[in-house]
């Protein structure tokens, strides 16, 4: 239950994201994604944790909200649900998503870009949906699409927003065989979202005393 819960899940999510990137208002496009996120992760959040995002997966286990074992299955379910996702967006418009810095960004800009507001969303994720503080609370969802939201309204256009392995996974992998896309930027999507997440996660233990947090 808990992985078709990710999948689907994480297929609904970015199915919106592959319209929206192709065909919608370019200065609503963030709100329509952050809306999506936080609609799935009511959704699915008593289910599987409404992970949706292999760099969340990463700062739950290290947070010690999941099992080793459940990981990797964990991460190839919301892979499995992006490329269907994209997949479906890209047959539907007529075309694909290439993720990628904005056209004169230097790399390094980007991957900061990446590695911070995938931060803001992990420690965002691990307040208010495994904190015992704020335990039942019923703005956890909310909360946690209003930071990417922020993060693809500010730094959208700098790094290609995907704050994500697996959005990038599935739309890369949609791009380059429909379309002849290139796989040169997958790694900035691979390796930043990931370091964000490690780095959310030793900020959050760091900042919240054992016995509060469990």
């Amino acid at each position: 239950m808990k992985l078709l819960a990710e999948a689907v899940g994480s297929f609904l999510f970015m199915f919106v994201i592959g319209l929206v990137a192709v065909s919608g208002d370019p200065a609503f496009v963030p709100l329509y994604i952050g809306l999506a996120l936080a609609a799935m992760v009511y959704m699915a959040g008593h289910i599987s944790g409404a992970q949706f995002n292999p760099a969340v997966t990463v700062a739950v286990l290290m947070r010690g909200k999941m099992k080793s074992q459940e990981v990797l299955p964990y991460i190839l379910a919301q892979i499995v649900g992006s490329v269907a996702a994209f997949g479906l967006a890209s047959y539907i418009t007529g075309r694909s998503v290439a993720i990628a810095p904005g056209e004169g960004v230097d790399i390094m800009r980007a991957l900061i870009v990446e590695v911070v507001f995938t931060m803001m969303l992990v420690l965002t994720v691990l307040n208010v949906a495994t904190h015992k503080k704020t335990a039942g609370n019923s703005f956890y969802g909310l909360a946690i699409g209003l930071v990417i939201v922020a993060a693809a309204g500010a730094g959208g256009a700098i790094s290609g927003g995907a704050y994500n392995p697996a959005v990038a996974i599935g739309a890369t992998l949609v791009n380059a065989l429909k379309d002849g896309g290139t796989w040169s930027h997958l790694w900035l999507y691979l390796v930043g979202p990931t370091l964000g997440g490690v780095l959310g996660a030793i900020v959050f233990n760091a900042m919240s005393p054992a016995e509060e947090r469990d």
